[in-house]
């Protein structure tokens, strides 16, 4: 009698990891901070006012907010402006664990997913030596931003994953958001407390790095932890 089951086992799909930068892989609190308070300065508003509008808002609704009165692109135009100055002359720094975890990763299964633009984020990169993976996503390839999933799913089609294969590694709401409403796993880093919805939680990256790796060398699936 023929076993049917008997054949060769079936492959393990691939695993996935998409990223979040900033304030996951990349620390910039403190530029960000440095930056806005420019900004408001130039325009003559409260640094500390601004900065607490911009933590919750995209640009745009920020300056809708805090400045309705004026033109929203020469805004933008003008914050642009500082933060390209920032990441020639800013200091940055990459958080504990960031250079081993990326470098321990499988070439072509990760990629980062950031709200910022692609030129910051290899400027940041170079900045702390590491790694640029072959995808990013940025704000430039997408029309809806987190926490809408277009993000994370352009990502996981480029990179030739499905959803269901992916982790995505974050520490804001907005990006938890984004990667759930993707149908991924997401596991949050780099909060004192769980943000909503996250399948597991790191107070710091450097202690997800060797569950991160576990999970895109096909070692488990715990998303529970």
């Amino acid at each position: 009698m023929i076993d049917e089951n008997s054949g060769p086992p079936r492959p393990v799909p691939a695993r996935y990891v998409l990223f979040d930068v900033d304030g996951t892989l990349i620390d910039a609190v403190a530029n960000q901070r440095r930056v806005w308070a420019a900004w408001a300065a130039r325009h003559g508003l409260d640094p500390a006012a601004v900065h607490r509008v911009a933590l919750r808002t995209r640009p745009l609704e920020t300056f809708a907010e805090v400045a309705p009165e004026r033109d929203p692109q020469a805004c933008l135009a003008a914050l642009h402006e500082l933060e390209d100055e920032d990441v020639r002359s800013g200091a940055y720094a990459a958080f504990d664990g960031a250079a081993e975890l990326l470098a321990g990763l499988p070439p072509g299964r990760w990629a980062l997913v950031t709200s910022n633009y692609g030129h910051r984020v290899r400027g940041r990169f170079a900045r702390t030596g590491l790694p640029v993976p072959d995808v990013v996503v940025d704000a430039a390839c997408v029309a809806e931003g987190k926490p809408s999933p277009v993000p994370y799913l352009l990502a996981a089609e480029r990179l030739g994953a499905a959803p269901q294969d992916c982790l995505v590694v974050e520490d804001a709401p907005s990006g938890v958001e984004s990667g759930l409403r993707a149908g991924m796993t997401v596991w949050g880093v780099n909060t004192p407390a769980p943000v909503d919805g996250v399948h597991r939680h790191f107070t710091g990256l450097h202690e997800a790095v060797p569950a991160i790796l576990a999970f895109a060398r096909g070692g488990h699936r715990d998303v529970t932890g």
